[in-house]
């Protein structure tokens, strides 16, 4: 069984994706597109987590015919597992070193640099939790598997709010205050974290709750897997964001709601938005057989490759230069003060900046999908 509202889904989340990173300028951003300076939420924070929420989505297809009844998993399994999560996060670790490599190639940036990369991000996150959900979904009952979801958000509201560390109050949710920081500092250290900050935003403690998006997105899926394709099943994954979303922004007064942090009430609170998005999808795509969705069908098929290419060839832009002198604009700079302020000013610029980006990326993924070509990990 494959759902096309599933892959469509996924498009609409790594589009999405390439929009909000690719603005022409970042002192010129509609505020839909802007992540949240902390605490709350903004349209672009919903993206990394639908994109979890889709991963967990697909695991409930891919991993169907293995089960922790089954007396003996293949262990092959484990193997292709454990394969694709060190891919994820390798292909993260060479993002990260390409803008170092760049800077010490192009603008004879010390080669000392090389030892202050950052460790975390974007696909190191997907990476280990796919990884740790993997493993809990093939060696736990459904029930168990929901019982540690709770555990988990639980646990970590009450480790973030009870634990005092580094020589701050019990309960402190600031960037140098909290425990995830901490944790991150002390495994990590500060050198190797977001812009050498005091904690990162894809950091290790906080992607535990990340992992409950994940198997929120299994759960999802393993129920669509035996539902029949009416709109009363569209009507009750709706109900479901609803509620979902009511109770993490209820949540949110207690524990604030923060993308930074990953925070329980955040994984609900977008929990709630992707089943909302899905079960738009679901009514459209699979009920009523709109065809509205093939344009991000064809951007989900290579998703991880979109991330990748279009981050190597932004960090290309931003370390090379055009013109000569002392303060030459990156050749990123120079596109969008050339080629899109002049006609559409400094905001309507930088959105078309990005427009065209995703534009750019939609036409190569339309070629590969045209020849039949999907890199898979």
């Amino acid at each position: 069984m494959r759902l096309k509202s599933l892959d469509v889904f996924r498009g609409i989340a790594i589009a999405s994706m390439i929009l909000v990173n690719n603005p022409g300028s970042w002192k010129h951003i509609y505020w839909p597109l802007e992540h949240a300076e902390w605490h709350g939420c903004t349209p672009t924070d919903l993206v990394f987590p639908f994109f979890l929420f889709i991963v967990g989505c697909a695991m409930s297809f891919s991993l169907s015919k293995y089960s922790q009844t089954t007396t003996k998993i293949n262990t092959n399994i484990y193997w292709r597992i454990a394969r694709r999560a060190a891919i994820l996060f390798v292909l993260g670790l060479l993002l990260n070193t390409s803008s170092i490599a760049l800077d010490v190639l192009l603008n004879s940036a010390p080669v000392e640099n090389f030892g202050k990369i950052r460790i975390m991000g974007v696909l190191q996150r997907i990476g280990l939790a796919y990884f740790m959900s993997a493993i809990a979904i093939l060696n736990l009952s459904p029930r168990n598997q929901k019982l540690l979801a709770v555990a988990v958000l639980l646990g970590y509201w009450g480790a973030l709010t009870v634990f005092a560390v580094g020589g701050y109050t019990a309960g402190e949710l600031t960037p140098e205050g909290n425990l995830g920081g901490y944790v991150d500092r002390l495994i990590l250290g500060s050198q190797h974290l977001y812009k050498g900050g005091p904690f990162d935003p894809e950091g290790l403690l906080s992607t535990l709750p990340a992992v409950v998006t994940v198997l929120t997105g299994y759960f999802t899926g393993e129920w669509l897997r035996v539902q029949q394709i009416k709109t009363r099943t569209s009507i009750n994954l709706a109900i479901c964001g609803l509620s979902c979303v009511v109770i993490g922004h209820l949540w949110g007064f207690l524990f604030p709601i923060n993308k930074q942090l990953w925070t329980s009430s955040y994984v609900v609170f977008t929990a709630g938005w992707a089943l909302l998005l899905l079960a738009t999808c679901y009514e459209t795509i699979e009920v009523r057989g709109w065809k509205w969705g093939r344009p991000f069908e064809i951007m989900g098929v290579n998703a991880i490759f979109l991330f990748v290419a279009s981050g190597i060839v932004a960090r290309i832009l931003l370390k090379t230069h055009i013109g000569t002198g002392g303060n030459v604009p990156t050749t990123y700079t120079w596109i969008y003060e050339n080629w899109f302020v002049p006609w559409a000013g400094p905001l309507n610029g930088s959105l078309a900046f990005a427009v065209t980006a995703v534009l750019f990326w939609w036409l190569i993924l339309y070629g590969m999908y045209r020849r039949g070509w999907a890199i898979k990990i």
